[in-house]
């Protein structure tokens, strides 16, 4: 195999597995996989009450500032997160984790593991992937 067909399969792989998050996570918690992720960046923030400048979560999240800025609004409208004036420069803003999003996470973070393994099992027995996924798990 040749490293665009390798590169594909892991891209088609990536794919299949946020795919399965997205879905099982939106079902069953009512949170996007971003939402989720921003939340799960958010717990372990070493900021101030859990806080990070939106910049840095989007940074984190590898998402463009307006991306990020509308999860934040999303997350802060579900009582997930709240947003804060930075003291020492006014125009920094930050976002930290409200206790529903700390429960929300939590209850969400078994879904996430229990569908990551199935997925990742599920796409094991694809033979187009097979490979990929034998890949990613010798990295523990």
């Amino acid at each position: 195999m040749n490293r665009e067909e390798a590169w594909g399969r892991l891209v088609a792989l990536h794919a299949r597995i946020e795919g399965e998050l997205g879905r099982v996570l939106q079902r069953r918690h009512g949170l996007g996989l971003s939402e989720y992720r921003a939340l799960d960046h958010l717990s372990r923030a070493t900021g101030k009450n859990n806080s990070m400048r939106i910049q840095e979560l989007a940074e984190a999240l590898e998402l463009n500032q307006s991306s990020v800025s509308r999860l934040v609004a999303r997350l802060e409208s579900a009582g997930l997160s709240e947003r804060d004036i930075c003291e020492d420069d006014r125009r920094g803003i930050y976002t930290m984790l409200t206790e529903t999003g700390r429960k929300s996470l939590d209850d969400a973070t078994p879904t996430y593991q229990e569908t990551l393994k199935s997925a990742l099992q599920k796409a094991e027995a694809d033979p187009g992937l097979k490979e990929a996924v034998r890949a990613f798990k010798s990295l523990r």
